[in-house]
């Protein structure tokens, strides 16, 4: 089964405890650190457009792109009835993306670039995203750090809810920086039983270093780094490290 097809209809179950409007709050204190306003956001890798919904509502307009045709209509179905612009829902992986115009900013969220396992295509994306944010814009998005990923190496989680859950084990390969996650999904059926149904996510550890250097080489500058919903620099073993950086000309 392909990432996201089972674990598309209960990803909002599996991750209330996320604090989106939080994070929503966090984007907007980088917006305002742009070198021009910022109207038009593009949510990249926006999954089932949580933060999509809530960027519209607080009047942006949003252009928002997944590589997977299963959380979209996830994200679409949450669209419906947003007041604001209706947002541009795009099925497009985040190597090729591929836009109309330019945005005035970037987004995304939720450690989605460690989903891209290959330098090259992160290399890709950020030359795309240079292509298609205005001049003097800003992109912001975060990363599970290679320290967590590390650390992730023979764990086994599970995530329960009413209707649902998720057993979930995982792996990493040090030489490769690889790390896979195998996961057994649940569902309530209508008749009381079970349906089970499996997947497999890979996420790739990049550095602060690599990542600085890839955006430097596509044009960005004033490349900053912090820690997680936090304006200071990352501690050691952060988990998550959010990065800004502004459009050159």
């Amino acid at each position: 089964m392909s990432a996201y097809e089972a674990l598309a209809g209960v990803y909002d179950a599996l991750t209330g405890d996320v604090g989106y409007e939080r994070r929503a709050d966090y984007l907007e204190k980088i917006f305002r650190r742009s070198r021009i306003p910022v109207h038009t956001v593009l949510d990249l890798a926006c999954g089932t457009g949580a933060m999509t919904a809530i960027l519209t509502e607080r009047g942006y307009e949003l252009i928002a792109a997944d590589g997977s045709p299963d959380m979209l209509a996830q994200a679409r179905e949450k669209a419906a009835g947003l007041t604001g612009e209706p947002p541009v829902f795009l099925n497009q992986d985040m190597a090729e993306l591929d836009l109309y115009g330019t945005v005035d900013a970037a987004v995304c969220c939720l450690d989605s670039l460690n989903y891209l396992t290959s330098p090259k295509d992160v290399q890709k994306c950020f030359q795309r995203l240079h292509l298609f944010i205005a001049p003097g814009g800003v992109l912001v998005f975060d990363i599970n750090s290679a320290a967590k990923l590390a650390a992730l190496d023979g764990q086994v989680f599970l995530d329960e809810r009413e209707d649902v859950y998720c057993v979930w084990r995982t792996e990493y390969e040090k030489r490769s920086r690889i790390c896979s996650y195998w996961m057994d999904i649940f569902t309530r059926r209508a008749d009381g039983g079970w349906n089970r149904a499996g997947e497999e996510h890979r996420q790739r550890a990049y550095t602060v270093d690599e990542l600085r250097a890839w955006l430097m080489d596509a044009g960005f500058t004033r490349v900053r780094t912090y820690g997680d919903c936090r304006m200071s620099a990352p501690r050691e073993n952060e988990q998550r490290i959010y990065f800004s950086a502004i459009r050159g000309k």
